[in-house]
């Protein structure tokens, strides 16, 4: 296999495992379209926000006869619900969800209205949203950056030792490292911004996004302790490869921080 291929072919399932983790996770906005007052509203509700203002929720409906409501309250709690009404500016209906501290989460529905006609925005389950803290630009770049690179040369290291040929020592090498930095080092400075916690994962809880790392990082561990001396242990960083890339097709914080109400 010629390794600009092999390189292609990393850079491919890269991208689709990071595609598929973005599109299935739970802070993914959701989305729709609805039919009111002879015309169809598209909508955009976001399940995740920073806490250093309100979170806005705008909806565009250009019939000055629509109008609308948002109802909130605390997850997982029997509050009574809030109504607030949307205010019309220009062409979006627009209102706002109350911040809330890092990690909380608040439930929320949006129904609009038209003549006596209500159409709630995202079915009539209300959508789930978790607030966090602000994460410094920088800090969250290279947390990104470190960790689509671990997964490239994660995937880069297990084509390579499908290869009788070549010796994927390196990549190993490279990978556990990459994983130790963006994982372990990167990764829990991230978590602290945004929920005030280092470490949410095993054993002080159920962070799967933690414990995502905490399972790649072993995976490569026992890769490099399996090559040492320099051996190929194929198995092993196929093993390594498969698992890692396996592993994040789970959910990005799935079962992540949360502040009890």
């Amino acid at each position: 296999m010629r390794k600009s291929f092999s390189w292609a072919l990393a850079v491919v399932l890269t991208l689709a495992a990071a595609a598929y983790q973005r599109m299935t996770g739970p802070t993914r906005p959701v989305r729709g379209k609805v039919a009111l007052g002879g015309a169809e509203i598209g909508y955009r509700m976001p399940r995740s926000a920073t806490n250093d203002r309100d979170c806005e929720i705008s909806v565009g409906a250009a019939d000055p006869a629509v109008t609308g409501a948002i109802y909130y309250r605390r997850f997982k709690t029997n509050d009574p619900w809030v109504r607030a009404g949307f205010e019309r500016r220009g062409d979006r209906l627009v209102a706002f969800l109350p911040r809330q501290p890092a990690a909380a989460k608040l439930a929320y529905r949006v129904v609009l209205d038209a003549g006596g006609r209500e159409a709630p925005l995202g079915g009539e389950s209300p959508i789930v949203i978790r607030f966090k803290g602000p994460v410094p630009a920088a800090v969250l770049v290279v947390h990104i950056l470190v960790m689509f690179a671990s997964l490239l040369i994660a995937a880069m290291a297990g084509i390579t030792a499908l290869d009788q040929r070549r010796n994927p020592r390196a990549l190993v090498l490279i990978a556990a490292g990459l994983f130790f930095a963006g994982g372990l080092v990167v990764g829990p400075i991230v978590q602290k911004y945004a929920f005030g916690a280092l470490w949410a994962g095993f054993p002080f809880g159920t962070d799967l996004t933690d414990n995502k790392t905490l399972v790649s990082m072993a995976l490569w561990i026992a890769a490099l302790v399996a090559g040492r001396k320099g051996r190929p242990a194929r198995g092993w960083v196929i093993a390594a490869s498969a698992g890692t890339l396996l592993i994040n097709l789970i959910p990005h914080s799935l079962f992540g921080s949360e502040l009890k109400p």
